[in-house]
């Protein structure tokens, strides 16, 4: 588990805000400034009840989030995770469909069908190498917060109608 440092809750960016709809910028530096982006991530998600957050989620291009999400035995993993790769699913592969959602879709779940374990590999912000591997809803924050990173919202993996039906409960527009 990472001790959580104190930082400052940043305002959620909603879908349709460009930082959200492209792939994020690899974090090269790992110094004070990326401690204090780690420590914002953390008090934005515990400000908007989140589980996980995405550095886009608050305007920022850089490959971080963070999670305080259980896995499925209910222990929780609180962790900061920089230049994230997902390890491909091990074959065969399994899916579990359980209701998602998100914080920049407020108030808007839909089902959707993710890998039951997950690994994800990368680096804590001093630059050393961490590997976390998860199953339950701690697999689907990883690969969640992933996809964030590449540009893509849960709402974006639905068909059209779903997601333009969550957009107008939430109401967002979809994007041109």
């Amino acid at each position: 588990m990472t001790d959580v440092p104190s930082g400052t809750a940043r305002p959620i960016v909603y879908y349709g805000t460009a930082p959200l709809h492209q792939a994020c910028a690899p974090v090269e530096k790992f110094d004070e400034d990326l401690a204090a982006l780690v420590a914002d991530m953390f008090a934005s998600m515990y400000a908007a009840d989140g589980v996980g957050l995405a550095a886009n989620q608050i305007g920022v291009d850089a490959r971080v989030f963070v999670v305080d999400c259980p896995d499925a035995s209910g222990e929780h993993l609180v962790a900061h995770i920089v230049n994230p790769v997902l390890d491909p699913a091990p074959i065969p592969r399994e899916l579990e469909t359980d209701l998602e959602g998100c914080l920049s879709v407020p108030g808007q779940y839909h089902e959707l069908a993710r890998t039951a374990t997950a690994t994800v590999r990368g680096f804590d912000m001093h630059g050393e190498p961490v590997v976390y591997t998860g199953d339950g809803t701690l697999a689907r924050c990883f690969q969640h917060e992933t996809d964030h990173l590449d540009g893509t919202l849960y709402v974006d993996r639905l068909p059209r109608k779903v997601r333009v039906s969550l957009l107008t409960e939430a109401g967002l527009s979809e994007r041109p």
